[in-house]
């Protein structure tokens, strides 16, 4: 049988889609060693609330090391209640929690628990931005027994690895193979229902811009292209990059002496072609607090990827051909090619001249927008790819694909081989979106260690 029907079949089976201790702990431990105490079960499964109800630490959940909540998709009982799915937060301090800002970042409105090691001497309530109060555990370090020494991973090795680890090199790829041909079909379906709704060259555009917002700004890219779409901006090509970097909010009435003077030119040139439309665009205007900057490398930085997309803009003629060919090394070659003046020297409108010429669209975020956005398209055009796409490397370093590798694979020579690939990248965060993510007894009723065993 066909690899993606085998995993469509096997994705059905799915009812729902004391070791030694790993860390020296000194006597004032900082966050992270805190966390990878705590992560590796040093402090038990069973707490109890600052109000006196029991917790139970179902599952631990995944160890995020970007921004938000420190552990996501952890799961937890409190009393004989139901089973809650969500994020927990570790802190040092009780009041962290108000300090580091998580009362007012909706990345933490799914947390179930807050978790810290010392209470600040007051009375403090960790409340989410919907005004939701998020239940406290203290952590106390005297429950630790022992010392010792080690590595923590992002995810504690799933029932999976037994059976993934019996099986032959081909029959692992056979199933990735499978999870990645249904992921791609899944993507194609999205997009033809967004084509049905808006037409093709605007769902290209707005494609094309989450894919160079990523995950930390693909919102404020989504509503940026919505409110300004590929037609009114062709309409508008020589204002349109002004346009982008208005509504966008970055051109709230700068003040020219106080950039640097390698930028003052290029900001004035935008000022004065955006200025005539600000009346007239002010209510679409994004709030700067949408856009993320911290954690951002300073390539991938908002101000550069929308430099990026303003320069599709003066190219879609170009793109659209490119995209009905779906020739995935044209793709990669127009994208890492593409120029521009201001922003190939610059990372911000703020910082100054970087030391040297750098891509606009660099050879990850070609990678991605061919797995997100030509291929995807290419199969709804009935053109046959896989050929193609599953040869493609994977560009990036992807958390999820991490984790789902060493829920899977953990101490197998062979993880590595597996998500060398794009679709076997693609794969992973299949199973990881269809089986990990949808379960919350911390592997005990998952149905896919049996599914494998079926294969």
């Amino acid at each position: 049988m066909h690899s993606i029907n085998r995993y469509v079949e096997m994705r059905r089976g799915s009812a729902r889609v004391g070791e030694q201790p790993l860390f020296v702990l000194p006597k004032t431990p900082n966050e992270l060693d805190l966390q990878a105490r705590w992560f590796a079960g040093e402090f038990g499964r069973e707490f109890q609330t600052l109000t006196g109800d029991r917790v139970e630490i179902v599952q631990f959940g995944f160890w995020n090391h970007e921004a938000g909540p420190d552990f996501q998709d952890a799961a937890i009982r409190i009393g004989d209640g139901p089973v809650l799915q969500g994020a927990i937060e570790i802190d040092l301090l009780d009041r962290n929690w108000e300090l580091h800002g998580h009362a007012t970042n909706p990345a933490f409105d799914d947390a179930i628990l807050h978790i810290y090691l010392e209470r600040s001497g007051v009375e403090f309530f960790a409340r989410t931005s919907t005004h939701r109060n998020v239940p406290q555990v203290q952590l106390d370090l005297a429950s630790l027994r022992g010392a010792g020494t080690g590595i923590v991973p992002l995810a504690h090795a799933g029932r999976c690895v037994a059976p993934l680890r019996n099986l032959p090199t081909e029959r692992i790829a056979s199933i990735l193979e499978g999870a990645a041909k249904f992921r791609l079909q899944q993507k194609a379906n999205r997009l033809r229902q967004r084509i049905e709704a808006h037409g093709r060259d605007e769902v290209l555009f707005q494609a094309m811009a989450e894919a160079l917002g990523y995950k930390q700004n693909r919102l404020p890219f989504t509503l940026l292209t919505q409110r300004l779409p590929v037609t009114l901006l062709r309409k508008q090509r020589e204002d349109s990059e002004a346009l982008l970097f208005g509504v966008a909010g970055f051109l709230d009435a700068p003040n020219l002496e106080a950039v640097r003077k390698s930028t003052r030119t290029y900001l004035r040139l935008l000022w004065d072609r955006w200025w005539k439309y600000r009346e007239q665009f002010s209510r679409l205007v994004l709030p700067l607090k949408i856009w993320k900057t911290s954690g951002v490398r300073p390539l991938n930085h908002p101000h550069r990827r929308l430099g990026a997309l303003a320069t599709l803009v003066m190219e879609w003629k170009t793109i659209v051909s490119l995209a009905r060919s779906g020739e995935s090394a044209a793709v990669v070659s127009f994208l890492t090619n593409l120029q521009h003046d201001f922003w190939g020297i610059h990372y911000t409108l703020a910082a100054g001249n970087a030391l040297s010429s750098v891509a606009l669209i660099g050879q990850s975020r070609a990678a991605e927008i061919l797995a997100n956005v030509i291929y995807p398209l290419a199969v709804n055009d009935g053109r046959e790819i896989w050929n193609d796409y599953k040869v493609l490397r994977a560009q990036l370093s992807n958390q999820a694909a991490r984790i789902a590798a060493a829920r899977l694979f953990a101490g197998d020579p062979r993880q590595r081989d597996f998500v060398r690939t794009l679709a076997g990248q693609q794969g992973l965060l299949q199973i990881y979106e269809d089986f990990c993510l949808q379960d919350a007894s911390d592997c005990a009723s998952c149905p896919l260690p049996e599914q494998l065993r079926r294969w």
